[in-house]
């Protein structure tokens, strides 16, 4: 039950900004964001120790971003093994093609370039692509800007009244961050999140935050301290 909150410019007017904090099985290790795949130069990304993919994944030659949520979907159908969707993101930096099938599991995949964002869904069933339109959304389980995701219909208004200018911009959304806190982890409203008691094992593990623009891409990375709880994080 990842969160992302994402704000486009109007063409011409600025960076795409980025804010995406991950909820995984803090058992289930991972790598920081980094240069993790030998085989791909350039790619920096959170990859994950287990099945080898990636969460977030950015080409910084081409300034292109990927990064995939979690989404409702139905049990595969019998004798259908779900496989590893962490190649996702490492294949739509690369520019490819993304084809789900009945053994991936439901998903968000939201991809930023210079131009703009996307986000691409799949349900199990039917694959959905729809372009970010300029403005600040959220997206975290379900569609884009979903008003019954009650994390989005608390504070979807408060990203958006934050500016994210200078080469701080991101720390008017943690304070956004740190206002949320003031729920409960477990609280449907929650974007820092403890989703055990919802019948999942996962936590808020850790957060990036990314610029991208004609200029460049700038991927910063934070863990907290205690997963499921706020800290002031320092995103390097």
């Amino acid at each position: 039950m990842c969160t992302v909150v994402i704000r486009v410019p109007e063409p011409g007017e600025g960076p795409v900004r980025l804010l995406a904090v991950r909820d995984e099985d803090p058992d289930r290790g991972w790598m920081p964001l980094g240069e993790n795949w030998p085989d791909r130069p350039g790619v920096v990304g959170v990859r994950d120790r287990r099945a080898g993919g990636a969460w977030l994944a950015a080409d910084l030659a081409s300034h292109r971003l990927a990064v995939l949520l979690n989404r409702r979907s139905p049990e595969p159908p019998d004798g259908v093994q779900l496989i590893s969707r962490g190649g996702i993101p490492l294949d739509a930096v690369a520019g490819i093609p993304i084809a789900p099938t009945a053994a991936t599991a439901g998903f968000n995949l939201v991809t930023v370039d210079a131009s703009g964002a996307s986000v691409l869904t799949w349900d199990g069933v039917e694959r959905g692509e729809t372009r970010i339109p300029p403005g600040t959304h959220m997206i975290a389980h379900e569609g884009l800007d979903d008003p019954a995701t009650a994390r989005i219909a608390a504070w979807r208004d408060a990203f958006a009244l934050a500016p994210t200018d200078g080469p701080d911009w991101f720390v008017p959304w943690l304070e956004v961050l740190r206002a949320s806190a003031g729920v409960d982890p477990d609280d449907e409203r929650a974007i820092v999140r403890d989703n055990r008691p919802l019948g999942y094992p996962t936590l808020s593990t850790l957060l990036c935050a990314a610029s991208t623009s004609a200029d460049g891409i700038d991927v910063r990375y934070a863990e907290f301290a205690e997963p499921g709880h706020w800290d002031a994080v320092t995103l390097r």
